[in-house]
């Protein structure tokens, strides 16, 4: 298994490639954020262990422009440990998020649980009427017309396409998105349903996500069979 390490602290990042070296891997160790990413697209790694606080271009950024390109393991391994920047991070895509500091034990039974899961699966589309959705390349497209989104719009769509035509409640959108309940009178949910729909519906004539009132939201092609 190759493995590239985005590390910057030296000591840490000589640790890390020794260790994976001795335990039977073959390790690329880059110090910056703008060369690990380039080192990333450039070489087929099976994995990527990239901290957050790096020189060039942060950790954040490395991950974002990686899902853009490739899919494949990524395991954060930083000092942040609030949770709201694991949830970041699991956002963007890491397949993993390890806080410093941490037993070297522990780091390479995660790399080896991710060694198991094999190569990446053949893209999964999701269709509903005229909305796409690649999911493993993190690809949308309505009516043919690319559409970005931010990795927690992405995954608020994903939920809504994939159970396309159930009401979902905004406790069970904010439990799959965010994986945490929120008080009643957060209007959370409702702030992110609205800026998706100016990207998923403004522009076309018909509208996929719908309000049921005192209920939730529905994604589905009103009209049909």
């Amino acid at each position: 298994m190759t493995i590239l390490v985005i590390e910057d602290d030296r000591k840490t990042g000589d640790y890390l490639k020794k260790g994976l070296i001795e335990s039977g891997y073959q390790v690329d160790l880059v110090r910056n954020g703008t060369d690990g990413l380039h080192q990333a697209l450039a070489n087929p790694y099976e994995l990527i262990v990239l901290d957050v606080m790096l020189p060039g271009i942060d950790g954040w950024q490395v991950m974002a422009a990686l899902r853009a390109k490739r899919d494949l393991p990524v395991i954060f391994l930083t000092a942040r440990d609030h949770v709201t920047d694991r949830i970041h991070g699991l956002e963007l895509g890491a397949d993993d998020y390890l806080v410093k500091p941490f037993a070297f034990v522990e780091f390479l039974a995660r790399v080896r649980t991710l060694a198991r899961r094999g190569p990446p699966r053949e893209s999964e589309l999701i269709k509903v009427g005229d909305l796409e959705m690649d999911v493993n390349r993190r690809r949308v497209k309505r009516g043919g017309v690319r559409i970005d989104l931010t990795p927690r719009e992405f995954s608020l769509l994903q939920l809504l396409a994939r159970r396309h035509g159930e009401v979902l409640s905004r406790t069970q959108i904010a439990s799959y998105v965010w994986d945490m309940n929120f008080d009643s009178d957060t209007n959370v949910v409702e702030v992110a349903i609205r800026r998706l729909r100016t990207k998923i519906d403004d522009d076309f004539p018909v509208k996929l996500i719908h309000t049921v009132r005192g209920v939730g939201y529905v994604l589905e092609l009103k009209g049909a069979a």
